[in-house]
């Protein structure tokens, strides 16, 4: 029931709403008090599940943006890797075709070599 109030207290607003209101309006006035009650609840509910959704998409949101970041990076990774898998082709393709040549020694300059 409600915190802080007993068995016997919900007894004593029983009995002083009966003799107040009389045995021929109470039915009506507590039907009125459920609805009330009632209404009160459903709208309590209403905004929480507002709540709820804005939580969620804010999470979804957010989901959307991590998972962005990561296609982009896991992209930017797989371009990298494709580009030194082709510079590694290229080179080992040039180091076939051109191996690697001696330099050639410094030849002797006009006016040194004879005398």
């Amino acid at each position: 029931m409600l915190p802080g109030i007993g068995f016997s207290e919900i007894l004593v607003l029983g009995l002083a709403a009966l003799i107040f209101i009389g045995p021929k309006d109470l039915p009506l006035m507590m039907r009125k008090l459920g609805q009330f009650v009632g209404k009160g609840r459903r709208m309590a509910r209403e905004f929480q599940a507002a709540f709820d959704d804005i939580a969620r998409q804010s999470e979804l949101e957010e989901l959307k943006k991590e998972i962005q970041e990561l296609k982009r990076s896991n992209a930017m990774t797989q371009a990298q890797e494709d580009l030194a898998a082709v510079e590694a082709d290229i080179n080992s393709a040039v180091m076939r075709e051109h191996p690697a040549e001696p330099e050639p020694e410094a030849e002797p300059s006009k006016g040194e070599g004879k005398a």
